[in-house]
């Protein structure tokens, strides 16, 4: 299995933060809304601490680094099985399921 670059990683954990962000505003319920909102946190921190690392760095193989990006995975899993329940949009679902994928594939490696 091909390893991922921390360059690659912080294109996958944008796209996802954008999904998330997304699934935010469409969403109706406040349950789904702080769903969400732990999730984007998550992603904010691990990005963060991403952005701390040199530019040298990014083609280094990625490893999550905080530990609540790391107990998102299990969240992650959950969320994409219960898309077409918390998302109102078929093409914001479509997206966040793909982007959920990609992010899941982080930490198979």
């Amino acid at each position: 299995m091909a390893s991922t670059s921390i360059a690659s990683a912080i294109v996958v954990l944008t796209d996802l933060l954008q999904g998330l962000e997304d699934a935010y505003w469409e969403s109706t319920s406040l349950e789904n809304k702080d769903a969400f909102f732990d999730l984007i946190s998550a992603v904010y921190q691990e990005q963060t601490e991403l952005a701390k690392l040199s530019i040298q760095d990014h083609d280094l193989e990625y490893e999550p680094i905080s530990d609540n990006f790391r107990r998102s995975r299990l969240r992650l899993g959950e969320l994409r099985k219960s898309l077409d329940d918390c998302v109102l949009r078929s093409t914001t679902a479509l997206r966040l399921e793909e982007c959920i994928g990609d992010a899941v594939n982080l930490f198979s490696h």
